[in-house]
């Protein structure tokens, strides 16, 4: 599987907003639940083997 970096954009309640930096993709919505507990709003993300990781 391909690795992906992610920012977090903003936080809204349960869901976050996420954009890729490592490619050109539209911004992604996610359940928080999936996300590490200590990410926030400006954390980089690495998205590998279906596991998000705080960088």
């Amino acid at each position: 599987m391909e690795t992906k970096t992610y920012i977090v954009d903003r936080i809204d309640g349960d869901y976050a907003w996420l954009t890729c930096t490592s490619r050109q993709e539209e911004p992604y919505f996610i359940a928080r639940a999936l996300l590490p507990m200590e990410a926030d709003e400006g954390s980089r993300l690495k998205f590998e083997n279906l596991q998000f990781e705080l960088l």
